[in-house]
């Protein structure tokens, strides 16, 4: 038996946790963490976070870092939260926002597509983002 420090093999541990493990456990758990720092070393040489590859992830983990589960949690809690403000406003007001935000439509643009005054789309977004500002601080308390 092995006696190994969790937190130097999972990032998210904040403290030092000692556990024994059988020996063959804890030489894949070193062999991992070489295999892990091997391709981080790849990575860095190579300038993988400059290549033009699509969707899969090398360059945002060598630039930012792998996340921690608990960074990912809070990630997707903030999206449920955004989603839901979103969805308790007004039709008009929800389309709106999304079409400028999200899809990155223009005041303008939203205003030709409707058929109505550039001033009403922008007082429609205003509100919207005004009332979504209320819900999430409803929702905190």
């Amino acid at each position: 038996m092995v006696t190994i420090n969790l937190r130097e093999f999972y990032p998210w541990y904040q403290h030092d946790e000692f556990v024994e493990v059988p020996d063959i456990i804890a030489a894949e758990l070193y062999a991992d963490r070489r295999y892990h720092k091997s391709y981080e070393r790849h990575a860095k040489r190579n300038k993988a976070h400059y290549s033009l590859d699509a969707e899969d992830g090398i360059e945002s983990e060598v630039v930012y870092g792998a996340l921690s589960p608990l960074a990912i949690i809070e990630i997707m809690e903030q999206h449920c939260r955004l989603c839901h403000a979103l969805n308790s406003l007004p039709e008009k007001q929800g389309k709106r926002i999304e079409a400028h935000y999200i899809f990155s439509k223009s005041i303008k643009e939203i205003a030709m597509i409707e058929g109505v005054s550039i001033n009403s789309v922008n007082v429609a977004i205003q509100k919207g983002l005004h009332n979504m500002r209320k819900h999430l601080g409803n929702m905190n308390e």
